[in-house]
């Protein structure tokens, strides 16, 4: 950042990390490759680097794929073949946290892991934000929602009061009949 004002590359940077999260176990995840990728190392290092200080890593910073998982991810995105071999990764993928980039950056220790560290911090904001934004648009969507729910009701009770009313005037009650020709009225005069 220069003089408040962000650089177009690390424009570039936010949005390519921000295309490679992903959301495994209901966590905003990065896989081991892509994260390998960024940080200019190949996934074996990052994941050699990791194993020597698995102290730094818990559960809620890193965690391995499930065969499942690894094979939905596949079916979503182009990879090399799953088979052990050639062409194909002998491991299950390992997925990092925001927190976990940042401690495989700090692990890592390179100038280009910890530059881009930045960057993938800011990846993560940034989504955090937009999910922020889409939570309160969809709370504003349900008091609208609400709302005119209200109004279709009371909508609703006017058009079948009015029904009703048209219906009575169409059949109106029948009153006491008089009977035809000339009768007389004993009782009361008239």
């Amino acid at each position: 950042m220069e003089g408040g004002v962000v650089k177009r590359g690390s424009d570039v940077a936010v949005e390519r990390i921000t295309t490679a999260i992903v959301v495994l176990r209901g966590q905003r995840v990065l896989l081991d490759a892509e994260l390998a990728a960024l940080y200019g190392v190949t996934t074996k290092a990052l994941n050699q680097a990791v194993k020597r200080n698995a102290a730094r890593f818990p559960v809620d910073f890193m965690f391995q794929l499930s065969v499942e998982e690894a094979a939905a991810l596949r079916s979503q995105t182009v990879t090399s073949k799953a088979s052990v071999g050639r062409g194909g990764r002998r491991y299950l993928p390992f997925a990092f946290t925001e927190h976990g980039a940042i401690q495989a950056a700090n692990v890592l220790n390179s100038a280009r892991a910890i530059e881009i560290s930045v960057y993938v911090v800011r990846a993560f904001v940034q989504l955090r934000s937009i999910m922020a934004a889409n939570v309160e648009l969809a709370r504003r969507l349900d008091e609208i929602e609400a709302r005119i729910e209200k109004k279709l009701t009371r909508h609703d009770e006017a058009i079948a009061a009015m029904l009703s009313a048209i219906r009575q005037l169409m059949n109106p009650p029948a009153g006491p009949r008089r009977g035809i020709g000339f009768t007389a009225n004993l009782e009361g005069g008239g």
